[in-house]
């Protein structure tokens, strides 16, 4: 039973390890995020999927602070379609840094995944998550849709910060009307 599990968690190790931040170039980040504003739902319109989020349909990530500079992290998604299994993960966010725009994404001990907020709108209501690699990113937002307007001066800020834009997808997010 314990070799089973061991090697249901090798793999994830071994993933999160190439998540770790490289020499690569620091792209531009906010000047200053307002942590308490940033907290809460963030629905995930928009990235470049790292290998559990493949097929991701209605993910929303929600973050809480536990304490001065720990974000207590749930991801949710359903898997595959909008009916599929729902999935959650609970890693831990650590600010390092004094603007708060770049954390530590902690999934397993003792990883921590590079996470930088590279965009964030004055109204708090969009943002943009990515890596000095250009790996990853994530267009995220406090409603499940937003314009095309908004999409794309999202891409044009992915694409100013060094990221192939043909990489990026949409995420499918389809929830009933309040």
């Amino acid at each position: 039973m314990r070799a089973m599990a061991l090697m249901a968690v090798v793999p994830l190790t071994l993933n999160l390890m190439a998540c770790q931040s490289s020499p690569e170039s620091m792209p531009r980040i906010v000047e200053k995020l307002d942590l308490e504003r940033f907290m809460g739902d963030w629905y995930v319109v928009g990235n470049i999927p790292t290998f559990i989020e493949r097929g991701a349909h209605n993910a929303v990530e929600t973050y809480e602070l536990d304490g001065k500079d720990r974000i207590a992290t749930t991801f949710r998604f359903r898997d595959g379609s909008f009916d599929g299994p729902i999935k959650v993960y609970r890693p831990t966010g650590f600010v390092s840094n004094e603007s708060n725009a770049i954390w530590g994404m902690q999934f397993v001990w003792p990883i921590k995944a590079e996470y930088l907020v590279l965009f964030l709108d004055d109204d708090y209501q969009r943002t943009i998550i990515g890596r000095s690699k250009r790996d990853y990113v994530w267009f995220m937002a406090r409603k499940p849709e937003i314009s095309t307007a908004e999409y794309d001066e999202m891409l044009s800020v992915a694409a100013d910060a060094g990221y192939d834009t043909s990489l990026i997808q949409k995420v499918p997010q389809q929830w009933p009307e309040p």
